[in-house]
Formats: C-alpha cells, structure tokens, sequence
C-alpha cells in the first residue's frame, strides 16, 4: 500500500529559521518551498533537491534528533563531505554497512542526518 516517501520533518527551535535556510539551501542546494499561509503561521521551513522534501517544524521546547534520521542518497558523497567539512559542520563517516559508503552529520540545529553514496 506504501508508495513512498512525501516528505521528512525535522525540528528546530523557535527562531531556528534562518541557520536552517543557510544550511538547506546554503549548504546542500535545496531549494526553499513555500508553505500555505495557514501553516507559515506556525513558523518553520520547507525545502526541497529532486524528489527529497524536508519539513523544518518549530517545537518549544525543542529537542534535536540525535538518533532517528533520514537517510538521503547523494550522487558525490566525497564533495559533500569536503562542503560540510569546509563550513565546520561533522562528518562521521560509518563503515559498519560494508556495501554502503556513509557518513553522519548534523544540521544546524543538531538534528542526525545520514548521507549515503547513490
């Protein structure tokens, strides 16, 4: 019955707008989308690279993911751990999946994220 993803939603914390803008778009190259004004209201931020879409919600108080995450499949991983290394964001590559190449980060706001080579 499941189709597929529509979206993934992370937090961030009231007023966390901006260092999300600059490092969706700034950082990975997504693209910020807009929300319907019923849901701007709430704050918060949408973006999206391809078929990827991911929700920044406000929560208050706010409490990053530090375990659960989205996988997202990229087509250079070693440029993007180079981009994300030169603007002092972590790369913790993860080789415990032999047949994947793999690194975890964090967005600005200390949400998991994992990169995996496509």
């Amino acid at each position: 019955m499941l189709i597929g993803i529509d979206h993934v939603q992370l937090a961030a914390p009231p007023g966390g707008e901006e260092a999300a803008r600059d490092f969706y778009v700034g950082v990975l190259g997504m693209t910020e989308l807009p929300k319907p004004p019923a849901l701007a209201a709430r704050g918060g931020c949408w973006f999206q690279a391809g078929t990827v879409v991911i929700h920044i919600g406000v929560e208050d108080p706010f409490r990053p993911a530090l375990k659960a995450h989205p996988g997202l499949l990229v087509t250079d991983i070693d440029a993007l751990a180079k981009s994300l290394t030169r603007h002092g964001l972590p790369v913790r590559w993860d080789d415990s999946i032999p047949e994947l190449r793999r690194f975890h980060s964090d967005d600005p706001h200390g949400n998991r994220l994992e990169f995996i080579a496509n």
